[in-house]
């Protein structure tokens, strides 16, 4: 029977070692905010921290996560709003809330590795798919976070200004 550590605390799940790891978090575990959303990878509304990296539950079984950490949504933060969380609030990015989850945790894992990411690895880290159409919010709000966090959205590389060359008036026929 596959064991692992979820949200701190060693489980052992009496299913088949080729159940996806999703259903045995929502069903056996009852942790419910790994949201089912596609079922084949596309929308990443599964996914979970495995050994601190951001990856969809719907594609990993039971046996290939066999002695790892898993960190679900509800594990992300002991003392209440994890800061990704928090940002996405007071920057009104949650509309229905079902790929929120999943944004979160891919979120969550970009700072942790990125402390002051840039606006293209946010977007780059953020292949979710949101119905809702809140992408321009996602970012403010990450950026929010890792500046909460003590980093920040790093400046772009500034880019040289082309050069500009003046035009000459156009002379005017005394027609």
């Amino acid at each position: 029977m596959p064991r692992m550590t979820v949200n701190g605390r060693p489980l052992e799940f009496l299913m088949d070692g080729q159940t996806p790891l999703l259903w045995a978090l929502r069903d056996a575990a009852n942790l419910t905010g790994t949201k089912y959303g596609c079922g084949v990878g596309d929308c990443h509304g599964c996914t979970v921290h495995i050994d601190g990296q951001p990856l969809r539950s719907c594609l990993v079984t039971l046996d290939e996560a066999e002695g790892r950490f898993i960190t679900t949504i509800e594990g992300l933060s002991r003392d209440g709003l994890h800061p990704v969380q928090r940002a996405m609030v007071e920057v009104q990015a949650i509309q229905c809330g079902f790929c929120t989850p999943g944004i979160v945790m891919a979120a969550a894992g970009l700072l942790r590795r990125t402390a002051s990411p840039t606006r293209a690895e946010i977007e780059a880290a953020l292949p979710n798919l949101c119905r809702c159409g809140v992408y321009p919010r996602l970012v403010e709000a990450i950026g929010r976070a890792a500046r909460a966090m003590g980093g920040g959205i790093a400046a772009p590389a500034p880019v040289a200004a082309p050069e500009v060359q003046e035009i000459p008036e156009a002379e005017e026929d005394d027609a």
